[in-house]
Formats: structure tokens, sequence, C-alpha cells
């Protein structure tokens, strides 16, 4: 699995959807009717196991988007093509 399917599976099992269900180009914090403040706390806990990082809160508060949570990713050592 690449890390790019490692955390997009992180995101459907934290937000409780399927992958088909997510334009991951437009997915954002509150974007999307699953992703509020208890399933983002899921999505953190989610990214943590599958990537076995404890990520900084400032970083957590600051996973606003798919994008930005693959930028944010890399400070952890996680690599996307």
């Amino acid at each position: 699995m690449t890390n790019e399917e490692a955390l997009k599976k992180a995101f459907c099992e934290g937000l409780g959807v399927n992958e088909d269900e997510i334009d991951w180009g437009t997915l954002q914090y509150r974007g999307i009717e699953q992703w509020d403040s208890v399933a983002h706390m899921q999505v953190v806990a989610e990214i943590e196991d599958a990537f076995d990082i404890m990520m900084d809160i400032d970083d957590v508060i600051a996973m606003s988007d798919f994008k930005a949570t693959k930028e944010i990713l890399q400070k952890y050592d996680v690599r996307f093509p």
C-alpha cells in the first residue's frame, strides 16, 4: 500500500465513508457533513496509527484539507510522490 492509499484509508475510516464518496481534490474540514470536530480527531488517530507517528497539536489544527494533511505529514517523514 502506498502512503497515498494509506492516507485515504485513514480518512475513510475516520470519517466513516467509502473512498468513492470523496472528491480528494476538494476534501476539506467541514466541507462534507461527516468531517466535523469529532471525526477530525478520529481521522488524526487513524493517521497516527497508519504512519506510526504522534502529531503536534498545531499540525492537528492545521489539517484543514486533504492536500494540507499531505504537506503536514512530510514533516514526519511521510513522503508522497
